[in-house]
């Protein structure tokens, strides 16, 4: 896997991914930005969500549950020093579907955790205290 990220102008940047899509990163207006893309840091949180996410979606489906949504709330700490780095990261699932049991959702989000998601597998053992939670809502 490869990507490259190219300089535009004061601290924004755009990341080109050997998948042919593009982001544009942009700093705080502390630091010059002009909020035209999210904080690289930010980009991190997403794809820990994206990568949970998925291992979510795709052992629900085999587990032949009737999942319509899956959303993953994270909330994280950075530490105060530089570098900031994140300290703790919360991932609060919402699964919404038909008759979708509790017992095979924890099951999804505990293999995810500690098996599959790889952004999660780096940053734990980085040192980042990484917790989840989920609640499921049934579909109309």
């Amino acid at each position: 896997m490869q990507t490259s990220v190219h300089w535009l102008e004061n601290v924004a940047f755009e990341a080109k991914s050997e998948s042919g899509h593009q982001v544009v990163m942009d700093g705080s207006a502390a630091y010059g930005g002009e909020n035209r893309g999210p904080r690289p840091m930010e980009l991190i949180l997403m794809g820990l969500g994206g990568c949970a996410s998925f291992d979510i979606v795709t052992i629900l489906k085999k587990a032949r549950q009737d999942v319509t949504g899956v959303v993953c709330e994270l909330k994280a700490e950075r530490a105060d020093a530089i570098p900031a780095v994140f300290t703790k990261i919360h991932l609060h699932f919402v699964v919404t579907g038909t008759a979708v049991k509790e017992k095979q959702v924890a099951k999804a989000v505990e293999l995810s955790a500690e098996k599959y998601c790889s952004a999660s597998k780096m940053l734990s053992d980085g040192g980042v205290e990484i917790t989840h939670d989920f609640e499921i809502i049934e579909a109309a």
